[in-house]
């Protein structure tokens, strides 16, 4: 796992959301749950202004994991054709705006419709800068690290990799998103207290965020309150208080 910085910044660099609560948002309103999603897809766009607006340069959002193909089929089956739906209308114009879109998790589950619209919208923003938005659609951090060491193993078998080299950065180069630095800030909204097998190896050192808000109903203002709860955290990275205090005090007075 790379190594933190020394000085944590003050806005995150990557944030990492769990998007809950848009089945709970529908029956409150005796709605069909896939009115809820529909209504959620609206807080994506929001929450992609959000960061473009405030320099946030990576925005991780999990939208289908690998669990939820046991929902009722049904429901798996709306979900399926509200995501080919949004890749088709909304790729062109998070291109526009800059945005690198690209998919993580096991993709061949998917049908041959909706993985070529997912390689074709990576395809078309692969040399945008401005926001990194990874979404996790058949994904599970469990899988993710399995299929890291899945990877590692071949290497070995193949004889280009010892045992005794495979640590903790080999294993990091392998997992979803190693090109990237770990989230900073995990936001769950929906009001559970827990992560759902998310991301489990690049949260180790992340700051957790929850809220009781359900997803559609997210707006600037709830983002902006996790933004200013991480600003005020003390992030250790194992370290104590007093080595980050002199850290940060060493930056402060390098030229």
């Amino acid at each position: 796992m790379s190594a933190p910085p020394a000085t944590a910044p003050r806005t995150p660099r990557h944030v990492a959301i769990i998007m809950d609560g848009n089945g709970r948002w529908a029956a409150r309103r005796r709605r069909p749950r896939m009115i809820g999603h529909r209504a959620g897809a609206r807080a994506v766009n929001l929450c992609i202004d959000f960061c473009l607006e405030r320099g946030i340069g990576a925005l991780t959002l999990f939208a289908f994991s690998s669990e939820n193909w046991g929902r009722p089929a049904d429901e798996v089956g709306a979900l399926m054709k509200l995501f080919l739906n949004a890749l088709d209308r909304e790729v062109v114009e998070l291109h526009r705006r800059g945005v690198r879109v690209r998919f993580i998790g096991d993709r061949s589950r998917f049908d041959a419709g909706i993985i070529a619209r997912m390689d074709a919208a990576e395809g078309l923003t692969s040399g945008n800068t401005g926001l990194a938005l990874s979404i996790a659609a058949s994904y599970g951090g469990r899988q993710d690290i399995a299929t890291a060491a899945r990877a590692l193993a071949v290497e070995v078998a193949a004889g280009r990799l010892r045992p005794e080299d495979i640590d903790e950065a080999a294993l990091a180069g392998r997992v979803a998103l190693a090109d990237l630095p770990p989230p900073d800030l995990f936001i769950r909204t929906g009001g559970d207290l827990r992560i759902s097998n998310f991301l489990l190896w690049q949260l180790a050192y992340t700051e957790l965020w929850f809220t009781e808000t359900l997803w559609p109903d997210l707006d600037a203002g709830v983002l902006q309150q996790a933004l200013d709860d991480f600003a005020s955290r003390e992030r250790r990275f194992g370290l104590t208080g007093e080595q980050v205090a002199s850290a940060s005090a060493t930056d402060t007075m390098a030229p």
